[in-house]
């Protein structure tokens, strides 16, 4: 007759621990497990039977195996094993260890003994196995299981386990309250690797939880690589020289910003300048599988544990994993939301000062928000500071000029730059001085591109670096004087009119530059929208971005928005121009708007322009010097007087004429000075006309 039932050979025969022969025969027999484990013809588990000594049955005939026998036997077993083991004890690595972590984090003798059976029946596979015999676990009777385990008050244990009891604030275990499961499952250990590192040796308790919390690297930028910053760290650093030797605690600091902007180096820098190890929560374990945002904040908690008696700082990086990680779809609240109270506690209580990083401030509840210190955004460094980071880490890979034009890019980050340069250093061997800037620039444009901006503009389809005249714009105020007079304020509301081609934007350009401010550009195409209300959505949009980086705004295309509002046809228009009203008044940064069609504008917009800038086609004598420039730019010969008559004839070109030249220049050769007077007089009378001929302009 075949045996029945599952009968499991294991691949563990090695002897259990004392303390955990115990604890199995203590699930066998007064919790029930032996239900499964003696079945009518034999053991389940062959390799357990071994294991208790109960061998002998193992090899009977089906008719010989005795179940009502095994049981007297195993309840015998387990009298004795009571009697001989009532001072066993765990391992000694694991025993010197949660001493350790006691003194450490305030354990009592009861969470010393919990902890310890939940790092034995994870490392253990014999034990685990036996305790999934138990089934499936609510909370309750997971307090009531580990009552009669550790033969402890099922109160004492309950008080253990509870949200707020030391050990499940330490971090090191906590009970999953979700639902019902295994043992193993209910009681959750700071990780796997935590519960190895227990039991296999004594070490450091910082060694102990290196899975979750790691020392930081050293930083490569420094706090003088953030002058972008100087007004944020003129209050954080007094802040945290008063917050460190107080000793204070809930010191919280919330960084956000574009990837690449240096916020874990800003973070570095300051706890070097402080003095301060700095420890990072870690988001994937030592096999590189990423960590949940439950153990996350968890371990975020054994770190304010473990460090709180340390001159030491935190970082939490990626903090979506905890404050955005819910299911929208689906209305699922996010694992902070879902722990909304003790995140609240903890923003205000946790001993050591901590950093939380983030892409976007929208990852956080408005209620989370408001419990931080201080929001700091980490921007795209201005272009000043770009060139000096690029000449930090480039060395003398890059020219000067490279460097200038480089830095133009607005969208370029800090750790695009080191990336690119670690690359470039690593190969230069190879690829020669000669072509490093090029593989440096390739490398920059490549990313660039494939996180949506521009490339870096080439050289040749624009002039050099400095090669901006302000005596080639044709306006009747000072724009020198108004540059220096916009240095003294942070507030200013200009519109830029004319035709096109004036140069306008670039004018706005220069200006940004000359302030040492990022530019932030918008146009009419990027701002309007097809929804209803998209088009207000995305100028507030863009205050807000303004604001928050501290930069130039220029819009574009203004006439977009605000059209008069009395020839308004649809509800919409009348919006997007109240809108734009709203956020001209309310915006404290420098704002330009720029237009071809000043006719238009609504009349209460014009009257908020503190100042308003007419840019006309250019005077002769300025045609006579571009005309003079261009030649110079393109290697032609000096324009004779008869050149020079014609072109100052010329009445309505503008800037935007001569870089037309420019770009052709690039696929059709001029010779002479002559060439180009043609092609501006054939602009000049399209422009008369309003018509555009098809094909090359002779």
């Amino acid at each position: 007759m075949p045996r029945l039932g599952f009968r499991k050979r294991t691949s563990i025969h090695e002897a259990v621990e004392p303390l955990s022969l115990l604890w199995i025969l203590r699930m066998l027999v007064p919790l029930g497990a032996h239900r499964d484990f003696i079945t009518r013809h034999g053991f389940s588990n062959d390799a357990l039977a071994e294991c208790l000594g109960l061998g002998h049955w193992v090899e009977l005939q089906d008719q010989e195996f005795d179940p009502r026998l095994v049981l007297v036997e195993l309840r015998s077993l387990l009298l004795t094993t009571e009697k001989t083991m009532t001072d066993a004890r765990v391992p000694p690595p694991l025993r010197d260890n949660l001493a350790r972590l006691a003194e450490l984090v305030g354990l009592s003798e009861t969470d010393c003994r919990v902890l310890e059976f939940a790092v034995l029946i994870h490392t253990e596979s014999m034990l685990d196995e036996v305790a999934d015999s138990l089934g499936q676990l609510t909370s309750a009777k997971t307090c009531a299981v580990l009552a009669v385990l550790l033969d402890l008050p099922e109160e004492d244990v309950r008080r253990t386990l509870a949200s707020g009891a030391a050990l499940p604030r330490s971090g090191l275990l906590s009970l999953d309250k979700d639902g019902s499961s295994t043992l193993s499952q209910k009681l959750q250990v700071l990780s796997r690797g935590f519960a190895d590192s227990l039991t296999l040796t004594e070490d450091d308790p910082l060694e102990l939880i290196r899975d979750a919390v790691r020392l930081s690297c050293a930083p490569h930028l420094s706090l003088d690589n953030y002058p972008h910053l100087a007004r944020e760290l003129g209050v954080l650093r007094p802040y945290l020289d008063n917050a460190l030797a107080q000793k204070r605690p809930g010191v919280n600091i919330f960084i956000h910003g574009n990837p690449g902007t240096g916020k874990s180096q800003l973070v570095r820098a300051l706890a070097r300048a402080y003095q301060c190890q700095l420890f990072e929560v870690a988001c994937e374990d030592s096999d590189g599988d990423a960590i949940t945002g439950n153990k996350r904040l968890r371990a975020f908690r054994v770190a304010q544990s473990f460090l709180a008696r340390r001159r030491a700082m935190v970082l939490f990086d990626e903090v979506e994993d905890v404050f955005d990680d819910g299911d929208g779809v689906w209305s699922g609240k996010s694992t902070a939301q879902k722990n909304k109270a003790w995140i609240n506690r903890m923003l205000e209580e946790n001993p050591v000062p901590t950093f939380w990083l983030s892409n976007s401030a929208e990852a956080l509840d408005p209620a989370f928000i408001r419990r931080f210190d201080m929001i700091i955004q980490v921007p795209v460094p201005p272009r000043s500071q770009r060139r000096a980071l690029l000449r930090q880490h480039c060395g003398d890979l890059l020219s000067e000029a490279l460097v200038d034009r480089i830095a133009t890019s607005e969208a370029l980050v800090p750790a695009v730059i080191s990336r690119a340069a670690s690359v470039v250093s690593n190969i230069r061997q190879q690829v020669g001085d000669h072509c490093a800037g090029a593989a440096f620039e390739l490398l920059v444009n490549n990313t660039l591109e494939t996180q949506g901006y521009a490339r870096i503009g080439r050289e040749g389809t624009q002039l050099p670096s400095g090669a901006y005249d302000l005596s080639l714009i044709n306006t009747d105020q000072d724009l020198t004087t108004i540059a220096v007079g916009l240095k003294d304020t942070a507030s200013a509301r200009l519109c830029i009119y004319g035709p096109p081609g004036t140069g306008k934007t670039a004018w706005g350009r220069w200006l940004a530059e000359s302030l040492d401010r990022p530019l932030l550009v918008k146009r009419g195409s990027d701002l309007l929208s097809m929804w209803i209300g998209g088009t207000e959505k995305n100028l507030a949009a863009a205050f807000r971005e303004a604001e928050s980086e501290g930069a130039v705004l220029l819009i574009d295309e203004v006439d977009s928005f605000l059209q008069d509002r009395r020839h308004a046809r649809h509800s919409w228009e009348i919006t997007a121009v109240n809108e734009m009203l709203t956020c001209m008044e309310t915006f404290e940064g420098l704002f330009i708007a720029t237009t071809n069609l000043v006719d238009g504008l609504d009349q209460a917009a014009l009257r908020r322009f503190d100042l308003k800038l007419h840019f006309g086609y250019l005077a002769p004598s300025q045609t006579e010097n571009m005309l003079r420039q261009y030649c110079h730019l393109l290697s032609l010969p000096e324009p004779d007087a008869s050149d020079l008559a014609c072109v100052r004839c010329l009445r309505n070109l503008t800037p935007g004429d001569f870089a037309v030249i420019l770009r052709q220049s690039r696929f059709r050769r001029f010779t002479r000075a002559f060439e180009l007077v043609s092609h501006l007089q054939a602009d000049c009378e399209m422009k008369d006309t309003g018509t555009r001929a098809i094909g090359f302009v002779h």
